[in-house]
């Protein structure tokens, strides 16, 4: 069984439930309706019920067992309203204008989850990277512990170094350059991931253009310094840096560049040290290998609340929505 199947699998007896805000995009629509026909996950789509139908028919889709919420009529709504202003009435949010922003399907959506009406959310087929993680961040929040959000891709590969043909990369998508703190929590979100949804033995290399003090510079001081604090978070977790990559993920290089190494070359979470290296690297690896990259899986808030690319394709939404659920049922 693939990678894609396996996530599929576990999630079709996860039945959580996740909302998809964005009924007006027919990749969503159709996504949807595999999703409950699979029973991949119980979907919820937001707009009105009748035009949301009218749609799919048109389109020729089946979204029998999909539920629809039209925020504007919802019987809670005033009520969602308020708890927004309440959460942000001390950054200057006017009564008024959070029931305005609540009426917006991205912020409603988001309530949802924060309310448990859902499990997670899956936006970002039309909507921008900014506009799906800003409701995220003032609603839902990062998790205890975390004060950073990151982005994490699961790379699928075929590759002597890497026998589970599977290996995780992040940051590569939210922080332009997290500090020590910042690098050491994405370490251990991005361990958790492995773990949780890669089903990987967490082993876990902060990356530098160093390996055990071969460069001196402050960059490199760091890597050294976050994964310090990384094992400091999680004791239990196996994190090892400064390593340049070969060090990382080859046995052969670790045993001469890092022959005390945590890791002997094996890998399975890279984490960059600035969001340059880990998106030229996972664009890199995907185009010069053919690999698939899967993702990226936003890794750091409290509840599962997730972004896709505007160019993203129905199996895209299908896949990011199966690892929402499985992020749900690890949380």
């Amino acid at each position: 069984m693939d990678f894609i199947q396996e996530i599929r699998s576990k999630a079709r007896g996860s039945r959580q439930k996740i909302v998809l805000p964005e009924s007006d995009d027919h990749r969503v629509l159709e996504a949807a309706g595999f999703l409950v026909e699979e029973e991949l996950a119980s979907i919820i789509l937001l707009g009105d019920e009748t035009k949301i139908h009218q749609k799919a028919r048109e389109e020729g889709l089946n979204l029998d067992g999909v539920e629809i919420i039209n925020p504007l009529t919802f019987p809670e709504i005033d009520d969602f309203a308020h708890t927004l202003w309440q959460m942000r009435k001390k950054k200057g949010m006017e009564e008024e204008e959070a029931q305005d922003l609540i009426e917006n399907p991205l912020y409603f959506s988001t309530m949802l989850v924060h309310k448990g009406y859902a499990a997670g959310s899956v936006a970002g087929a039309c909507n921008s990277t900014g506009d799906v993680l800003r409701p995220a961040m003032q609603i839902i929040k990062t998790a205890p512990g975390i004060s950073c959000v990151s982005g994490a891709f699961i790379m699928l590969l075929q590759s002597e170094f890497i026998p589970q043909g599977r290996i995780v990369f992040a940051d590569c998508a939210v922080n332009p350059n997290p500090d020590s703190d910042q690098l050491a929590q994405i370490g251990v979100a991005s361990a958790e991931t492995a773990k949780n949804i890669a089903g990987l033995n967490s082993r876990t290399a902060f990356l530098s253009f160093s390996t055990r003090g071969s460069a001196s510079h402050q960059l490199v001081d760091k890597v050294v310094e976050a994964t310090e604090k990384a094992r400091k978070i999680d004791p239990d977790g196996l994190y090892d840096g400064e390593l340049q990559a070969d060090a990382a993920i080859v046995p052969s290089v670790a045993s001469k560049k890092a022959p005390d190494s945590l890791l002997g070359g094996e890998a399975s979470v890279l984490i960059f040290p600035d969001l340059q290296s880990g998106n030229i690297a996972y664009k890199l690896v995907e185009r010069l290998t053919g690999a698939e990259a899967v993702g990226p899986i936003l890794q750091g808030m409290a509840r599962p609340i997730n972004d896709l690319s505007r160019g993203c394709s129905v199996e895209d939404i299908i896949n990011l929505t199966a690892i929402t659920a499985l992020q749900a049922v690890s949380q």
